[in-house]
C-alpha cells in the first residue's frame, strides 16, 4: 500500500454552488438522497412560487452529492444526466472531484464501510436526527486513504458489477412475486381451477372453517398503518395467529417481537411498530375439511376491515363467510403455493449470498488488503 496516499476531502472535492434565480410560474424538480447509500430521488416538481424564499441551486451531473441533515446515516450518492436541469436545496451540496484523485463511485463506495461512516458521523456532531447536520468544513477537513485513480476505478467497476448481479437477482425475485400474487388471485377466487373443475365452491363461515384459542403472548403482522385489519402470520404448519390491530391505542409501541417463520419450528426476532394486547389476537387451527396452508393463504388475499376498537372482533370475524373449494383442491392449491414459497425462499438466499459478497469484497478491496491489477 506504498503508492496509497492521505488526503483532505478538501483536496479532491470541489464545492459547485450555481444558484438559481427563480422564476415564480415556471415548475422545478427537486433532488433528495436516501440513506444508506440507496442514492439520489426526484421529488415532485413544484412552481418557483412554491419554493418561496428558499435558496435554491442548479445540480451538475457526474458529481457527489450529500444530505447534510442524515448524512451520518449514509446519505451520499453521486448526480449523473438524469439531474441535469434539476435543483437542490442547500441540504445537498454538490462537489466535483478535482486533480484526477479521486472516483466518485469509489468514494461512495468508501462511505459504506465502517470507516467511511465514521467519518461522516464525526463530520456531524449533536444528537440523532436532524440535530447532527453534517458540518461541510469539518467534512472537508477529514483524511482519508486513497489508492491510486487507476485503481480507485476499477474497484468501483468490480463493486458495481456486483450490484448489478444483486440488481437483477432481486427483479427475478420480484418477478416471482408478482407472479405468485397473479396466481393466488385466480386460484384462491375459483378463476383457475386445479382439479373437481365442475364441483362448485360454496361459502362457509370462517368459524366454522377455523377453531381460535387465546394465546399466551404473541404478535400480529400488518402491512398498511393507516387501516385496522387483521393479518395472519403462520407457525409451524398446524396453526397461524391472527389479530386486531389499532394504531391509535396507546398500548401499540415500538417493541421487538416475534414472527414464526412458515412451516417451521423455529422463530426470529425483528422489530415491529405494534405491541398486542393478548386478548387482540388468537391462534387459529383448521377444522376437519379444511387445509390450514390454503386458508392461511386466503386470508392474507382478502381484507377485512374493522372500525374502531372492536372489543370482540374474533366474533365479527367468525361470521364472515367466503368461498372455499373442497378439502381436495384447497390441498391441491396448498402444494402448488408452497412449491412457489420454496421458489421465492431460495431467490431471497441467493441475494443474501450476494450481498454478503459484496460486503466482503469492499473489505479486502477498500482497505487495500487485496489489491486489483490495473
Amino acid at each position: 500500500m506504498t503508492d496509497w496516499i492521505r488526503v483532505k476531502l478538501s483536496d479532491c472535492l470541489a464545492r459547485v454552488e450555481r444558484p438559481v434565480n427563480v422564476v415564480q410560474d415556471k415548475h422545478y424538480t427537486q433532488i433528495g438522497i436516501r440513506s444508506h447509500g440507496k442514492g439520489v430521488f426526484h421529488k415532485e416538481a413544484v412552481t418557483g412560487e412554491e419554493l418561496g424564499n428558499k435558496a435554491v441551486y442548479w445540480v451538475e451531473p457526474d458529481c457527489f452529492v450529500l444530505n447534510i441533515v442524515f448524512a451520518w446515516e449514509q446519505a451520499v450518492g453521486k448526480t449523473t444526466s438524469s439531474e441535469a436541469g434539476m435543483i437542490a436545496s442547500h441540504r445537498f451540496p454538490v462537489y466535483r472531484p478535482k486533480d484526477n484523485l479521486v472516483d466518485i463511485d469509489y468514494l461512495i463506495s468508501f462511505f459504506m464501510t465502517k470507516r467511511g461512516k465514521e467519518v461522516l458521523e464525526a463530520a456531524s456532531p449533536g444528537g440523532a436526527g436532524r440535530n447532527r447536520t453534517l458540518g461541510q468544513e469539518r467534512f472537508l477537513n477529514s483524511v482519508i486513504t486513497l489508492p491510486p485513480i487507476a485503481e480507485q476505478q476499477k474497484i468501483a467497476e468490480i463493486l458495481s458489477a456486483q450490484d448489478r448481479v444483486i440488481e437483477l437477482k432481486t427483479k427475478l425475485l420480484e418477478e416471482k412475486k408478482r407472479l405468485k400474487k397473479y396466481l393466488c388471485q385466480m386460484l384462491l377466487s375459483g378463476k383457475k381451477r386445479i382439479c373437481d373443475k365442475y364441483l362448485e365452491w360454496d361459502f362457509y363461515k370462517l368459524g366454522n372453517a377455523l377453531s381460535y384459542e387465546q394465546p399466551g403472548k404473541y404478535i400480529v403482522r400488518a402491512d398498511n398503518y393507516k387501516q385496522s385489519y387483521c393479518t395472519p402470520v403462520l407457525t409451524a404448519g398446524k396453526s397461524f395467529v391472527l389479530g386486531y390491530v389499532d394504531e391509535t391505542d396507546d398500548v401499540y409501541q415500538n417493541v421487538p417481537v416475534v414472527i414464526f417463520d412458515d412451516f417451521t419450528t423455529s422463530s426470529k426476532y425483528v422489530d415491529f411498530p405494534f405491541k398486542v394486547k393478548s386478548s387482540a389476537i388468537k391462534i387459529l387451527s383448521a377444522n376437519a375439511g379444511f387445509d390450514i396452508y390454503f386458508m392461511y393463504e386466503i386470508l392474507q388475499h382478502i381484507r377485512y376491515p374493522i372500525s374502531g376498537h372492536e372489543r370482540h372482533w374474533i366474533s365479527i370475524f367468525s361470521k364472515m363467510e367466503i368461498n372455499l373449494p373442497c378439502l381436495r383442491e384447497q390441498r391441491e392449491i396448498s402444494k402448488f403455493l408452497k412449491t412457489l414459497n420454496e421458489e421465492i425462499d431460495i431467490y431471497n438466499d441467493v441475494i443474501e449470498k450476494e450481498k454478503l459478497k459484496k460486503k466482503a469484497l469492499m473489505q479486502l478491496l477498500l482497505t487495500g488488503r487485496i489489491r486489483v491489477k490495473v
